[in-house]
């Protein structure tokens, strides 16, 4: 055999080929090489799923659990606001009715009020109609301050009531809620208020001093200052003056503010008898 000079290759070891010995079997022969080859491979895979196997059965498996937030506490519910009852002082003020009526019906009023003359004319006799002897009226004074006529009102009222002719004026007076209630801000003359008492047989020098030395000022704002000293009412959940506005009522202590219709009062009439 000839002797040939060898090209430069890669590093790599190469097994030379077998001759292939052709037979009527067809034996099929590999390289010696590649055979080895495969049975690395082979013996790397089978050692490698080995490991997983045994691995797997072995380890343990860690549970992480993330931190629960803490739930946010629940408030208790709140018990629903209880209505005051007051105790509204009585003695002393103009009434009407027997004095041991078993209802106590207390008015914070205005006589230039829309919704107390509202009250006055559709509510009021309506009462002392379906209740004869069982409700004692107390009127008390709240003249608001945008009212021009309500406070001078309120003293012409009481001054009548030195002649024994309070409920009488306080009637003329509702009776003439228009006059009083000018639209343009007209402040009635001491000359209307006389009339008024002159329709009543009053003693018109009596009266007109009595209101002109202004004797029942200082009632009718003592008057506002005790309606302002009240508890506030919370029977809506929000605290509400006991007094914020005109009319208001309290009956036997139960109060209703605004000029509530007959059934309203109806209603609390009947629970207070039924009680008694």
């Amino acid at each position: 055999m000839s002797t040939k000079s060898k090209k430069s290759k890669p590093i790599i070891e190469v097994e030379e080929e077998d001759e292939v010995i052709e037979s009527p079997d067809e034996y099929v022969t590999f390289k010696i090489s590649y055979f080895y080859a495969a049975l690395v491979v082979l013996a790397f895979g089978i050692g490698s799923l080995v490991g997983y196997v045994a691995g797997g059965r072995n380890a343990k498996t860690t549970i992480i659990q993330q931190p629960v937030a803490a739930a946010a506490p629940t408030a208790a519910p709140q018990p629903a606001p209880k209505p005051v009852i007051y105790d509204i002082e009585t003695e002393g003020f103009p009434s009407l009715g027997p004095a041991d009526a078993p209802i106590t019906i207390v008015e914070f009023s205005d006589y230039q009020c829309p919704f107390c003359y509202k009250w006055r004319t559709q509510v009021y006799t309506q009462l002392i109609k379906e209740y004869p002897d069982k409700i004692r009226f107390v009127y008390r004074n709240f003249p608001l301050s945008f009212h021009q006529n309500a406070f001078i009102a309120a003293e012409a009222s009481l001054c009548a009531g030195d002649q024994n002719q309070y409920w009488e004026y306080h009637d003329v007076l509702f009776e003439n809620f228009e006059t009083l209630n000018d639209q343009n801000g007209r402040v009635l003359e001491q000359a209307e208020y006389n009339k008024f008492a002159e329709s009543l047989s009053l003693d018109i020098p009596a009266f007109e001093s009595c209101m002109t030395s202004r004797k029942y000022k200082e009632f009718i704002e003592k008057d506002m200052e005790y309606s302002a000293s009240l508890p506030p009412d919370y029977a809506s959940g929000e605290p509400e003056a006991a007094v914020g506005g005109t009319p208001t009522f309290f009956i036997n202590g139960n109060r209703l503010g605004g000029a509530y219709p007959f059934e309203y009062f109806k209603a609390i009439i009947d629970a207070e008898l039924a009680n008694n």
